[in-house]
């Protein structure tokens, strides 16, 4: 039989409050306490912190503090990745960000996702879906991605989009709903 862990990576439903999760949840919760006080101590020691808890992360990948994610194990940087203050990305599943990446101040990643049937969420089983985000994207800050987005590469996501639906390559995306701007 599969772990709730197991399950969660996979993309299936899971139990969140399995103590496997719930210390995994208490470890992040330690490291991301040490990697936000760390905001005086430059990229170099950023660098190095994240390189304890995320999956990847290429040369030159800077996340400025406050960070905040739900387990970091899940979350993959390309080199040269850069995220501004306040970012946060729930990687219940696979976050993968591209090489040269920029991510403005405030912008939410969220990977983790609930059933839409009352009945089946009720039950408190929750799932995700991963998000990937291309080379050399530039994401706006305060902007929301979704579960189950794919950014193309070279592609420009508007401060303040809600993208729920996958961006095309070089496409530039604005609003709420995100749509492609001629």
């Amino acid at each position: 039989m599969r772990s709730e862990k197991e399950k969660m990576i996979a993309g299936d439903l899971y139990d969140a409050s399995a103590p496997e999760l719930q210390a995994e949840l208490a470890a992040n919760h330690r490291w991301l306490d040490r990697y936000n006080a760390s905001l005086a101590e430059g990229p170099a020691r950023w660098h190095a912190l994240l390189g304890e808890r995320l999956a990847e992360v290429g040369d030159g990948a800077v996340i400025r503090p406050p960070f905040h994610c739900d387990y970091g194990f899940n979350i993959h940087l390309g080199p040269g990745v850069f995220l501004n203050f306040g970012c946060v990305i729930l990687d219940v599943v696979e976050v993968r960000i591209g090489e040269r990446t920029q991510i403005g101040p405030g912008v939410q990643i969220l990977a983790a996702d609930h059933p839409r049937d009352p009945a089946r969420r009720a039950t408190g089983l929750e799932f995700g879906r991963p998000v990937r985000i291309g080379r050399n994207v530039w994401i706006g800050a305060g902007a929301l991605i979704l579960p189950g987005v794919t950014v193309g590469d070279d592609a420009v996501i508007g401060a303040g989009s809600v993208v729920t639906r996958d961006v095309p390559a070089g496409a530039t995306v604005v609003g709420n709903p995100a749509r492609v701007r001629d």
